[in-house]
């Protein structure tokens, strides 16, 4: 959730039970470990033991940062984060043999998450990285992912179908559009996730670093007001993600831009414009189908408390 978390957020959802992570995104290794740091003094934790927090790194930007003069998963390392998780790249596996590496040489041992859209990715994760985290990713998520990624509910159990429960399988956790605690019942009870991903959900809490105006258009929206595409991307001047991958926004006159058939360069022109004024019609707003439950503001740990109790409510009248 690169440009929305936060280490509050973080430390807001692993101090309630969850599990929080910060994204790295094109942030410099100085900026990812006061962050870190951030989260280590947040939940108290000693100097000598791990955070109870992850960092989501993209294989795309690893790409160009790791031959560089920074280097992010040295620098992350070294803080200690209990978690790494690795998410659109042409060769996340290389990344997930130098957290390997790296932990040969100490005694904590990293969690590796590896987020998927299809059965071939899965498959090569479990067998080939033997990660410890699949996070199986539907097309319903916000944010980027496969654009022909099938919905959650048909790509999980295939996933789970293609990767027999044994010994070795890795946790499986499931995404894509989860907000409520009837929907994380459902996965856990019936689909055979081991857990969810919470996202979309918290993009209106005080934890969230959306502006504003951004959190006012989420408050509004409603069902099927998101769509899959990369003109996002492109008026976001973003537009260098893997082939196949797309992001899901809100729906507004970004869309409707490109629609009316005006070239890039207009539309650049339109969407710079917009900002300069302050209009929020072509705010690139990643969010995805869980935020026609988002109507209220409350904070990270509320949210996460609240979904816990219904889910464990469901589960007991089962």
């Amino acid at each position: 959730m690169y440009y929305a978390s936060t280490p509050e957020m973080a430390a807001a959802a692993t101090g309630a039970g969850a599990f929080g992570f910060i994204a790295a995104g094109f942030t410099p290794s100085t900026t990812l470990i006061k962050e870190i740091q951030a989260v280590r003094s947040i939940l108290n934790t000693p100097p000598e033991s791990p955070v109870p927090m992850g960092v989501g790194l993209l294989g795309w930007i690893l790409d160009m940062t790791e031959e560089s003069d920074d280097p992010r998963i040295p620098a992350v390392l070294a803080e200690r984060p209990q978690a790494i998780w690795f998410a659109f790249g042409v060769d996340l596996g290389k990344y997930v043999k130098k957290v390997r590496a790296y932990d040969e040489n100490r005694d904590h041992k990293t969690i590796i998450f590896v987020i998927v859209n299809n059965i071939d990715e899965a498959k090569r994760a479990v067998e080939e990285w033997k990660v410890d985290v699949l996070v199986v990713q539907g097309n319903e998520a916000g944010g980027h992912g496969r654009g022909d990624a099938p919905f959650l509910q048909t790509l999980l159990p295939s996933v789970l179908t293609a990767i027999p429960d044994s010994a070795s399988r890795p946790v499986v956790l499931a995404a894509g559009g989860i907000s409520t605690g009837t929907q994380i019942a459902s996965f856990l009870t019936k689909h055979g996730a081991d857990g969810v991903v919470i996202g979309s959900r918290l993009l209106c809490t005080p934890e969230c670093m959306y502006p504003d105006q951004t959190k006012e258009v989420l408050l509004n929206s409603k069902l099927s007001c998101t769509i899959r595409s990369t003109v996002f991307d492109e008026v976001n001047r973003t537009a260098m993600w893997p082939e196949g991958i797309d992001g899901r926004a809100i729906v507004n006159d970004i869309v409707q831009d490109q629609k009316e058939g005006l070239s890039l360069d207009e539309r650049l022109k339109r969407h710079d414009q917009s900002k300069a004024n302050g209009d929020s019609g072509r705010l690139v707003i990643w969010a995805g189908d869980a935020v026609a439950s988002i109507n209220d503001k409350e904070s990270t740990q509320s949210i996460i408390q609240k979904l816990y109790q219904e889910a464990v409510a469901v589960m007991a009248e089962k």
